[in-house]
């Protein structure tokens, strides 16, 4: 008895800690669902649920669910008809925040059904859930529906699709939508609203493939924000600060994921991190799904920067509401990571299930539906279009019969001064063509200039395209090397990933060079002997190196021959010239070009060329090709065997 006593005050005590446990935590942070009980009127419950910066603060969803389910059992007891409205408009925003689309559309759909019941205000917020329910289920057709009934009630002015094209993955439509529609209606010292406009661009941008592009937009919207907040001029209140770090958040995001694309993961880490963790706080679903979109950038980040650990911590974390896209590449980075680690059973069944995933998405049917929404879209952009062209013409006549007006009273006044008047317009005639003329010269240079700019930036993009696609080729052939056993097949495959590096390399310098037409070769040829270097790890590294070649730039066409010739000729250094100790080798790189006329010498002081060079010349590979690159560029190889080591030379034009 004594020791059942004893258990049962133990139990109350614990119990007793607990309850004062949670209410020390509720007391830390003010809990909005309090402030909202707290309040009196249905209207000031409405806006403290609308208006407040994180409602799921302290309390959940479901908690906020359950308090207003009772609110509106009671409104609907008294026949609070305008109470029931404001409940279940909150009440659908919830099923929303929820991800619980279908039943929060129901309800939507019901309440707009009879907007005389709903002010305009209330009739706003059901209609932004609609949007973005039908958003969320794909339903565009139906979302477009949702913005031409927002335009007739004259909550907005125009109707916007770019969000539209960019879920149906058209994003170069959705970032040239965006940037004529937005761009006009933004004021050049609204600092806040160009940082949102770049840092929607660089978004679009980035899911376009055009991560160095995008990257610019990304730093042009931080400069932006950066200036919005150290503005002293501005009084910002406790949301619009809340707002502006979640908008760095989302920029900061943008930029880490570029970086990370860019194959730059040091610099993505830390930007991620604090990304995930200030966007955890926001309570909009898309803000949710960038937390997990950026958590599965840095795992793939950490993962590349061979931190197993982390990017397997991330990867097993459990993300609510996931897209099937997020799902896929969450797949594929767990099969990479048990790649990693060799766990090739793992790794195969991840990607099984991506194929399964794949499989079941119904891609025939899938573009069908895309093409039909396409069209919609289309469709309405061009009743757009011809309701702006009416409106256009009806002003113009309107503005022609004014003007006609008025030349008959001036014809009528001053019909003694006509020939006056004729020279004088005559002159002024003159004076407004000559204007036209300057204007449309001014205007066709500036866009030569912005063609010139862009046919730079794509040209830059096609050569870091080329660099990837080069880079994946020597992915392949690493990944047949470790697939092969034969020694002689492991040593061609590492000299052709060796001559495939050599030519990705050129693309690199090409699109991070502010010229693109001529290579700085010092640079090039220091980065190409690093990446020779890499592949051959048991010699090389003791080897003095002199290259002299500052101040030569070759085109594309010369750089490549260069490049793979001396990929060639360093390679073989490595591997033949210094058998038993490199520590005393030397190798001696010269390119000179002066005007038409161009030399180039590679020397090193090996144990030189074997007796039956000449005859070897007709079956190595290496020999062979560098013969034909050397014809390439229109010149002569020459060989000059010495006592230690070796020269090469040529001229060429």
């Amino acid at each position: 008895m004594g020791r059942y006593v004893r258990f049962l005050f133990l139990s109350v005590y614990f119990a007793f800690l607990s309850v004062s446990s949670a209410q020390i935590i509720a007391e830390d942070e003010e809990s909005v669902l309090k402030e909202f009980q707290d309040t009196d009127l249905p209207s000031e419950r409405f806006d403290v649920f609308f208006n407040s910066l994180d409602r799921y603060n302290v309390n959940s969803a479901y908690d906020w669910l359950d308090t207003i389910k009772i609110y509106l059992a009671n409104a609907q007891k008294t026949q609070d008809t305008s109470a029931i409205l404001l409940y279940q408009v909150m009440q659908a925003q919830i099923y929303n925040d929820l991800g619980d689309y279908d039943k929060s559309t129901v309800l939507a759909k019901e309440l707009i059904a009879a907007p005389d019941t709903l002010d305009i205000e209330y009739q706003k917020k059901v209609l932004d859930v609609l949007d973005d329910n039908y958003a969320n289920l794909q339903l565009y057709d139906k979302q477009i529906e949702v913005r031409e009934q927002k335009r007739e009630l004259g909550i907005t002015e125009n109707v916007a699709f770019y969000d539209i094209y960019s879920n149906l993955g058209l994003y170069r439509e959705a970032w040239q939508q965006f940037a004529k529609e937005v761009k006009p209606t933004i004021a050049d010292n609204d600092a806040y609203g160009l940082a949102k406009y770049h840092s929607k661009m660089g978004n679009y941008l980035r899911l376009d493939d055009s991560a160095p592009t995008a990257l610019k937009e990304f730093n042009k919207a931080k400069g932006y924000l950066n200036v919005y907040l150290n503005d002293v001029s501005i009084q910002n209140s406790e949301g619009d600060i809340f707002e502006a770090e979640l908008l760095k958040a989302r920029i900061e995001g943008g930029i880490a994921k570029c970086h990370v694309e860019l194959g730059e993961y040091e610099l993505a880490i830390p930007l991620l991190e604090q990304s995930i963790e200030v966007l955890k706080a926001s309570a909009n679903n898309s803000d949710q799904s960038e937390v997990i979109e950026n958590s599965l950038f840095l795992a793939e980040a950490n993962l590349q920067e061979d931190a197993y650990a982390k990017a397997k911590k991330i990867l097993d974390m459990e993300f609510e509401n996931i897209s099937v896209l997020q799902t896929i590449k969450r797949n594929s980075l767990l099969g990479a990571y048990y790649d990693r680690i060799e766990n090739f059973k793992n790794a195969t069944g991840y990607y099984k299930r991506n194929e399964r995933i794949k499989d079941s998405l119904a891609e025939k049917q899938s573009t069908i539906i895309k093409q039909q929404l396409v069209t919609i879209v289309a469709n309405k952009n061009l009743q757009n279009s011809q309701r702006m062209i009416d409106e256009q013409k009806r002003n113009i006549e309107l503005i022609r019969n004014d003007m006609k007006a008025k030349d008959e009273r001036i014809n009528l006044v001053f019909i003694s001064l006509i020939f006056t008047l004729l020279g004088f317009a005559g002159l002024v005639y003159a004076y407004l063509k000559s204007i036209k003329n300057q204007r449309l010269i001014a205007e066709q240079k500036h866009i030569i200039e912005n063609s010139l700019v862009e046919k730079d930036s794509l040209l830059k993009e096609i050569h870091h395209r080329v660099k990837n696609n080069l880079q994946m080729v020597s992915s392949l052939l690493s990944l047949q090397t470790k697939n092969t056993r034969s020694k002689a097949a492991i040593e061609a495959l590492e000299e052709g990933k060796s001559r495939v590096k050599a030519m990705a390399l050129i693309h690199q310098k090409l699109y991070q060079n502010d010229d693109l037409s001529v290579i700085e070769m010092q640079g090039y040829i220091e980065s190409l002997i690093n990446s020779v270097q890499s592949v051959y790890k048991k010699g090389g590294h003791n080897i003095s190196i002199t290259i002299d070649a500052e101040g030569t730039e070759l085109d594309i066409d010369r750089a490549i021959p260069f490049g793979l010739i001396l990929n060639e000729l360093v390679s073989n250094s490595f591997k033949y010239a210094f058998p038993e100790n490199d520590e005393n080798g030397k190798i001696y790189i010269h390119l000179r070009k002066n005007g038409d006329q161009g030399y180039f010498e590679y020397t090193d002081n090996g144990v030189g060329l074997p007796e039956d060079t000449d005859e070897r010349a007709h079956s190595s590979m290496g020999i062979r090709l560098i013969n034909r690159l050397v014809n390439q560029l229109q010149s002569k190889l020459n060989i000059d065997k010495q006592v230690d080591g070796v020269r090469f030379w040529f001229n060429f034009s």
